[in-house]
């Protein structure tokens, strides 16, 4: 699923750019990318850098994007031969893994809990009472049970509740747009309001409690807040609405793969904007929308080439569409892959362990969400994971955090973010993060873990760029080594109340930071050139 699925987040009334910006200069906890370019790269040369984003697709005509996106160079475009022999039939861009060679492509699927679950009672019938009460396999389908069944009522619970906010959001937003006669809203124009008409005031009231409880400093626009309820409350309605009934595999009728082997990986199609690109292209796009261009806003990177993977759908992605999504990346020379999905269950783990692998051996960093259900990693697991089933364990793999723009206490860290002092790396801006959408050359506020981690990869690939000659661990070490701690310690535990140190929820303790990861690349690409000593002249007689 993609990690930014019910990420309904808390917002900060600070610019649209605010990721790319500097705590000295401008009091948020940006990357000071901005700052970074002005003071460290003005003048300098850069090498492209291809970046492998495996997600939902990518709008591949949009403005900002049409320019920085891959094309394979060995394939000849439309004429339905596999010009470069790798199995794949004009994949331009890259690859779609959710279609058919005959056009069809699948936008929607099952989460992985659902689908091992009744995998299970398929097999078992009853596994309560066949299975050993005492083996891995019985503790297993507990774990589904819990994740599948139990949580329903609760679901259903907080979406009725939900339904009711979502009729007064509509309620009072036609109040307001009728009364301030203008689509779209902020709280500070909720502010301005003075009036007598009791309706206008109660409708203002409601929208006001609304945004506080999605941030105690939210500003952002009520359209912009309005789509991330939308999303939030369709994620809800999903798990609400399962029941005990058998669900309807729609894959083998649309996409017709063998889904129990791996070898079988010729499927799907070039069509790498099916479905739902919105993910996909917001992710793309902070990592490395046209910069400078005048349009739109700024990608992190200033010179990357996109490939386009499409493995997620509308719901849980499939562990073998993103091994052989990681296994194209890598074959392809991709440098970075950026991963913003994740899932609590992998039946076919080995698989994406191997590929994982496979990406380690040809010098790939991949840049993973850390996920947005509040939940400590530590204890809670999330795939893809760099621990390997041969209890190994990942060299080129950053696990990622959400955090805030940091102007007030609650603003840090990312109400949603999950967190973990040893399965966490780093964190990096996922709060309305403003990027690229699909739909017609379109922009939009989203937040997530989904938006930080193609931050990072972002900060990677402008790193390489400038010192190609860095390998994945290096890279890895880098952005972890020169990731900033807020100048406060103290943040709000995700899911709680709790007070913490910020130390006390990744690896590092810190948020990455463009400006001291290339400081610290170039001192170790460099270092040796800079203080070597210069040789005497020899003097003669």
């Amino acid at each position: 699923m993609t990690a930014s699925a019910g990420a309904f987040a808390q917002g900060t009334s600070v610019p649209r750019n605010w990721h790319l910006l500097s705590y000295e200069k401008d009091s948020v906890y940006g990357i000071a990318a901005d700052k970074a370019y002005k003071e460290l790269l003005k003048g300098k040369k850069s090498t492209p850098i291809l970046v492998a984003v495996i997600d939902s697709g990518i709008d591949t005509t949009h403005e900002d994007l049409r320019s920085i996106l891959w094309t394979n160079p060995k394939e000849i475009p439309g004429n339905n031969i596999d010009d470069d022999g790798n199995g794949y039939v004009d994949d331009i861009h890259g690859w779609n893994f959710l279609g058919n060679k005959d056009g069809r492509n699948m936008k929607e699927d099952t989460d992985e809990a659902t689908r091992e679950y009744f995998r299970y009672r398929r097999i078992y019938g009853n596994p309560d009472s066949t299975l050993d009460k005492t083996s891995r396999e019985y503790a297993y389908w507990q774990r589904l049970v819990d994740k599948v069944v139990k949580p329903v009522s609760q679901y259903k619970a907080n979406y009725r509740t939900m339904v009711k906010v979502q009729e007064n959001m509509k309620k009072s937003a036609y109040i307001l747009t009728s009364y301030l006669k203008q689509d779209d809203f902020t709280k500070a124009k909720l502010d301005s309001i003075e009036t007598t008409d009791q309706d206008v005031m109660v409708a203002k009231q409601f929208m006001l409690r609304l945004f506080k409880i999605n941030g105690d400093d939210t500003n952002v626009a009520y359209l912009e807040f309005k789509s991330e309820f939308e999303e939030y409350f369709k994620d809800l309605k999903k798990k609400a609405e399962r029941n005990d009934e058998m669900l309807v595999d729609k894959r083998p009728e649309i996409i017709g793969d063998k889904q129990d082997d791996i070898n079988d990986k010729f499927y799907g199609n070039n069509d790498v904007m099916a479905g739902s690109p919105f993910h996909g292209t917001h992710v793309a796009g902070i990592i490395a929308a046209s910069r400078n261009n005048g349009i739109g806003m700024d990608g992190v990177a200033d010179n990357v080439r996109i490939m386009a993977i499409r493995a997620v759908p509308d719901g849980d992605e499939r562990d073998k569409d993103v091994a052989l999504a990681i296994r194209y990346a890598a074959d392809n020379g991709a440098r970075v892959i950026n991963m913003s999905f994740g899932k609590s269950f992998s039946p076919n783990k080995d698989w994406v362990d191997d590929a994982i692998k496979y990406a380690q051996s040809k010098g790939v960093l991949m840049v993973h969400a850390a996920g947005n259900d509040s939940n400590d990693n530590d204890r809670v697991d999330n795939f893809p994971s760099p621990h390997f089933n041969d209890h190994t364990i990942a060299t080129n793999v950053l696990t990622v955090g959400a955090s805030g723009s940091g102007r007030s206490l609650t603003s840090r860290v990312a109400n949603f973010s999950n967190y973990g002092k040893t399965e966490v790396d780093l964190f990096a801006p996922g709060v309305q993060i403003y990027s690229t959408v699909d739909g017609g050359n379109k922009y939009a506020s989203a937040s997530g873990t989904s938006m930080a981690a193609p931050v990072v990869t972002g900060v990677a690939a402008l790193v390489l760029s400038y010192y190609p000659t860095l390998t994945a661990p290096q890279l890895k070490m880098i952005l972890e080594k020169s990731a900033v701690p807020p100048r406060d310690s103290l943040v709000i535990k995700p899911g709680s109340d709790e007070k913490v140190p910020f130390s006390s929820l990744s690896v590092t303790g810190g948020i990455v930071n463009a400006y001291n990861a290339l400081k610290m690349a170039d001192s170790i690409v460099n270092g040796d050139k800079k203080t070597k000593p210069k040789m005497q002249p020899v003097k003669k007689g």
